[in-house]
């Protein structure tokens, strides 16, 4: 069904190029750098994910960055200027400067278009659990909602997303600033993996760190069952970082918890990959509660 509005999201969803391709998403490319080198994040097109995170292991280091409002502008004027209005679904305002571009950039087309309607939703999420969002609100967008019930459906249950990270490498979150040098000597000797989780204020939390790679696996898991996803309602995502072995370990250890999941593996995009680097695994899913 053809709507009088377009559903645009961005690059920091993780959205995989397949289903961006499949439903016909617009999407806006995130910028970052890779060792100097200046990249879009086109979910994968223009560098595919397993040559970003080899270049990660060699020592690359990767560096993102936010758009301006005027890019922003380039992508939303022309869907105003052809008579359409625009939802436009946001990751977490929590973890980058970036949305105030984009409000700025919506006050400014919205006094040269005040006939249009321009919804900007910010889901408080990233990665896989704003991928999830987003095709669940496309599915109502295609079944012919209004822009209305779209943004207010992303706005009642985006906290019902949630995803729980493995972080293989310690020196990547060293590197950021999120842990100290010595937590990072001390974790990695007793092979200890933080698991981090997308909190309710739309920031990344450091949750739990759990000795050894199955047993994180398993804890995942296990915390995603307390927040009981319905499998019909929504698939599950298990993002690697260059790791599709624990991928597949992880699907099949969600696949024998919860019979009847349709479980997807893609890929840890460049943005959240920048700051926990290859080796990472994530659990992504829709709960039927609602995150406190």
């Amino acid at each position: 069904m053809e709507q009088n509005y377009v559903f645009m999201t961005d690059s920091d969803s993780d959205l995989p190029f397949h289903l961006k391709q499949q439903y016909d998403i617009p999407v806006v490319y995130m910028p970052y750098a890779l060792d100097g080198r200046e990249f879009f994040d086109d979910l994968g097109q223009m560098l595919d994910h397993k040559s970003y995170f080899t270049a990660m292991r060699n020592g690359a280091v990767p560096v993102t960055s936010a758009l301006n409002e005027a890019s922003y502008m380039d992508y939303f004027e022309p869907i105003l200027k052809e008579g359409k209005d625009l939802l436009f679904v946001a990751f977490s305002s929590k973890l980058s400067c970036t949305l105030q571009a984009v409000y700025s950039a919506r006050e400014k087309l919205l006094e040269e278009y005040p006939e249009r309607k321009f919804i900007v939703v910010d889901t408080l999420r990233i990665s896989g659990p704003m991928t999830l969002l987003v095709l669940k609100a496309h599915e109502l967008y295609r079944a012919g909602k209004s822009i209305e019930e779209v943004a207010g459906w992303l706005e009642e249950n985006k906290l019902r997303a949630q995803a729980y990270f493995i972080v293989d490498d310690l020196k990547y979150l060293k590197r950021g600033g999120r842990i100290s040098a010595t937590a990072a000597t001390v974790g990695t000797m007793l092979d200890l993996k933080p698991i981090i989780s997308e909190a309710a204020d739309g920031t990344l939390a450091a949750s739990d760190k759990i000795r050894g790679h199955k047993k994180a696996i398993a804890f995942i898991v296990d915390k995603m069952l307390e927040y009981a996803p319905d499998p019909e309602e929504s698939p599950i995502i298990v993002l690697n970082a260059d790791c599709i072995e624990d991928a597949q370990r992880t699907k099949a250890l969600v696949e024998q918890k919860l019979p009847g999941a349709n479980v997807m593996i893609e890929n840890v995009g460049p943005v959240i990959g920048a700051h926990a680097g290859p080796g990472t695994i994530a659990l992504c899913f829709i709960g039927t509660k609602t995150q406190a």
